[in-house]
């Protein structure tokens, strides 16, 4: 008798303690066509990110990028695109990318993604059958570049809108098949909404938001990401990466923040 108490309390212990780790529950299969995102929620209009490096054991100095991300409609062929132009900024030339990207708007499938780094093209048009080199595209460095695909996938420089249109909850888990244009072939990654918490904001208000949280394995070693994601506008606001003994944040600027892109001499 004694052996099946201690048993069931053992099995009591082991179950609240998955539960509180987000481990109990299937995971929702987050893929192109399936219709699990919530494209609807996912504005036009510029948002702006400082991106910034922490090394502890270099207490004299940080790394910082200033990323902007552009979101317009547009139309092509008859069809309506989530079109969305990224520019990232660093200390010098060399630390420049653009990103242009086409995704459908009924379910952020992407269509085409083209990188500009260093002067070298990379261009793609992109289906949920394969990716391949646009053509089309003059001095493309990926011209030739084909990998066909089992199943849609999602564009994983995109994965800050990917986040805002997800439908978090309490408890729930999200398997996202991501893909980072021209790399490896795609693989699942496992997302867990691991509570709330209530951001304050410059104002001094409260933002109350999710808490989003993954981890897993790079060349650099193991990482970790916590996003936070506003319950009430869907937006991204703070992002917390450790990998490797450093820290990566990225914050979402105010809407004060000037549009540095109108005020460049020359424009891309």
């Amino acid at each position: 008798m004694r052996t099946f108490i201690y048993i069931s309390l053992l099995l009591i212990h082991l179950l609240v303690a998955a539960i509180s780790r987000g481990q109990v529950g299937q995971a929702d299969t987050i893929r192109p066509g399936e219709g699990h995102l919530l494209t609807t929620v996912l504005k036009p209009g510029l948002r702006q990110y400082l991106v910034y490096y922490q090394y502890p054991q270099k207490a004299d100095r940080l790394g910082f990028w200033y990323w902007m991300r552009d979101i317009a409609m547009e139309d092509k062929g008859g069809k309506r695109y989530f079109a969305i132009t990224q520019h990232w900024y660093g200390g010098d030339s060399a630390s420049y990318r653009k990103v242009y990207s086409l995704n459908s708007v009924t379910d952020f499938a992407p269509v085409y993604h083209c990188e500009t780094v260093r002067g070298k093209i990379a261009a793609y048009d992109w289906s949920g059958e394969n990716i391949k080199g646009a053509d089309t595209v003059a001095d493309n460095d990926k011209k030739s570049f084909n990998l066909r695909f089992s199943e849609p996938n999602f564009n994983w420089n995109l994965d800050i809108e990917t986040f805002e249109m997800l439908p978090l909850a309490a408890g729930k888990s999200f398997l996202i098949n991501f893909y980072d244009a021209g790399a490896a072939p795609p693989k699942y990654l496992l997302y867990r909404v691991t509570g709330s918490e209530a951001l304050t904001l410059m104002n001094g208000e409260k933002m109350d938001c999710w808490k989003l949280f993954t981890e897993g394995e790079s060349p650099r070693g193991p990482y970790t990401q916590t996003f936070w994601i506003s319950k009430e506008t869907h937006e991204f606001l703070k992002e917390e990466d450790a990998f490797g003994g450093n820290y990566r944040y990225k914050v979402k600027m105010p809407g004060t923040a000037p549009d540095l892109l109108s005020r460049f001499a020359t424009k891309d």
